[in-house]
């Protein structure tokens, strides 16, 4: 291409290069970041595949996850040359200076967690504040909040209420900017990182209170599906904590299957179930995206 040729002719830079450029503005705002694929899923593979070693970066390799989240630019850029296929990336939670929660309000499969949040403030007689808000490809929100130093929110999904996911320490949000199988995260209108709001005391008390789940009824839009992801779903919340990941797993799979389940209400139900019985987060999405490249490539 000659050197004079109008920069609006010139091909768009590689996905990766524009997700790199919007982390490494988020770690200008104080963030930990690291690259995500499409999936929504770390982009660098696992640096201990198949092992059950928990190392949370202490060997010193790529490969863990929210574990090797940085605001450090030159660390930032090699985990975007290690993973040049790389959309997005992801924001670390709970860590200093923000101290950040994610608080992720779903409006998918019958869910309207922006509606189901608001009646959880207006039973203790508040509001829910005004604070950054990104905007996800299917129509929900990610609130960020900011919380008191050595609180633990912990991960959880629908433990307040279906439709309500909360990201603490150990979890992570979709950065803005991030391009997804399903679209872009982008910024509300009117929204900016440097207005992050405290979370307001009410909404503490919930997320730091003993709580047991509750089992709440499926939305599938697919007829006959629904009570098959319901029995897919108590598979995994019966079993016992050292069978957790390997239930998860052959449900996932036996959902993958069905053709009568929507696939990504199967993944976020499953989900659910796995976190709320105490399997991580990030473990049990890799269980679930491996169960899918299964069934998937073993079809014609």
């Amino acid at each position: 291409m000659p050197a004079n040729t109008p920069s609006r002719h010139r091909p768009p830079a590689p996905a990766w290069m524009a997700a790199r450029a919007r982390a490494l503005t988020a770690a200008g705002w104080g963030m930990a970041v690291f690259p995500l694929s499409r999936t929504k899923l770390p982009a660098i593979a696992a640096a201990h595949p198949g092992d059950t070693v928990h190392c949370a970066g202490s060997c010193g390799r790529l490969g863990h996850g929210v574990h090797d989240a940085t605001p450090d630019p030159a660390r930032i850029r090699a985990m975007f040359a290690a993973a040049p296929w790389a959309a997005g990336y992801g924001i670390a939670c709970g860590l200093a200076p923000h101290h950040l929660i994610g608080i992720d309000l779903d409006r998918k499969n019958g869910l309207d967690g922006p509606a189901a949040l608001n009646t959880l403030a207006a039973e203790h007689g508040h509001t829910v504040p005004d604070t950054a808000t990104v905007l996800t490809p299917s129509g929900g929100l990610h609130l960020w909040m900011t919380a008191p130093p050595g609180l633990r929110a912990g991960n959880s999904a629908g433990r307040l209420a279906p439709g309500i996911d909360i990201r603490d320490s150990g979890g992570y949000l979709v950065g803005p900017g991030s391009i997804t199988r399903r679209g872009r995260y982008v910024f509300a209108p009117g929204s900016h990182p440097d207005r992050i709001a405290a979370a307001p005391a009410w909404l503490l008390t919930l997320l730091t209170t003993p709580h047991t789940p509750a089992r709440t009824s499926l939305a599938n839009p697919r007829p006959g599906g629904a009570g098959r992801l319901e029995g897919l779903v108590r598979v995994v919340l019966d079993c016992g904590p050292n069978d957790l990941n390997n239930r998860l797993f052959w449900a996932s799979c036996r959902a993958f299957e069905n053709d009568r389940i929507d696939p990504d209400t199967a993944g976020a139900a499953l989900l659910q179930a796995a976190v709320s019985r105490g399997h991580p987060e990030l473990p049990a999405r890799r269980t679930i995206a491996s169960a899918h490249r299964t069934v998937k490539g073993a079809q014609p």
